[in-house]
């Protein structure tokens, strides 16, 4: 069995990595062994070196692979010498501290202010029961940033009409307290009272289908679409992209970005820090529209 093979075993055997995961890491390993070979005229795991690894980089950009799909290749092959080391077979890693393209953050979708208050405001939704619940849904996404899973695991129970808040079971079972618009409450007890009446369901979860069955993940994120679409050409429209409006618009205003973190549910500020790039952006575009020389 070759060095490869045996790498490959170990991390389906003893990583317990996806098939998926699996294939990309083999594909990526053979490449950088066809790479070597056509460079010397072999491949020995002994002799390469982090020339070889820097020019197969090189070879990467060149090819126009994204910055991503270059961090990856690369973490492939550290993994790979990562193995041999443990398995004394070299006694360095060639692929450590070679230089790697910046991956570029994707700054998160949001939709502005006055969209969203036309979609609420202006008579969009029925005054029947699928009409309540649906604007119920796009109000708490964006009136709480609450999470899809953590919305449709919502019960009656966790809502807290008097002091307008709900609580949360975010990951890793880790529950918040997370206040909602006072708004949202009129919405909420018309909401209650057509389903109590209209719905035969088992007293629980808060959203529940016409059958009165908990909703589920495609029934919201077909809500989201298609009633985003009715204000918006964003091109992602998801649950997603509300809680993403939600902190940026909150961050927008002024508010604390560790406040930001706790109703999020983030574990730490690294994972909230993306929507300070958002309001910078903001506050560039403002900058070039207002200043003379901008």
């Amino acid at each position: 069995m070759s060095y490869q093979e045996s790498f490959i075993s170990y991390l389906k055997y003893e990583r317990r990595y996806s098939p998926h995961t699996i294939n990309a890491y083999k594909n990526d390993l053979d490449q950088f062994v066809q790479f070597c070979t056509e460079m010397v005229g072999e491949f020995n795991v002994k002799r390469v070196d982090s020339k070889q690894v820097r020019n197969w980089v090189v070879v990467l950009m060149e090819q126009q692979l994204s910055a991503r799909s270059v961090n990856r290749k690369v973490t492939t092959i550290k993994a790979f010498f990562k193995f041999l080391m443990k398995g004394h077979v070299v006694e360095s890693n060639p692929a450590v501290n070679i230089p790697l393209p910046k991956i570029r953050k994707k700054l998160p979708n949001f939709i502005d202010e006055n969209s969203l208050n036309h979609l609420l405001d202006d008579g969009f939704f029925e005054n029947n029961f699928k009409g309540t619940r649906d604007k119920l849904i796009i109000s708490l996404l964006y009136g709480t940033g609450i999470r899809l899973a953590e919305l449709i695991s919502l019960k009656d129970a966790d809502i807290d009409t008097e002091n307008y808040s709900i609580r949360v079971l975010g990951k890793r079972k880790k529950e918040r307290i997370v206040p909602y618009p006072r708004s949202i409450n009129n919405l909420l007890f018309q909401y209650f009272d057509i389903r109590n009446r209209e719905i035969h369901f088992q007293p629980g979860y808060l959203l529940v289908t016409e059958k009165g069955k908990q909703v589920y993940e495609k029934l919201i994120y077909r809500v989201v679409k298609s009633n985003l679409g009715k204000v918006t050409s964003l091109e992602k429209k998801s649950p997603h992209v509300l809680r993403h409006t939600y902190a940026t618009h909150l961050l927008n205003k002024g508010a604390d970005l560790n406040a930001i973190k706790e109703l999020l549910g983030h574990s730490n500020l690294a994972a909230t820090q993306i929507y300070t790039h958002t309001t910078f952006e903001k506050l560039h575009d403002i900058y070039k529209q207002a200043h003379p020389r901008g």
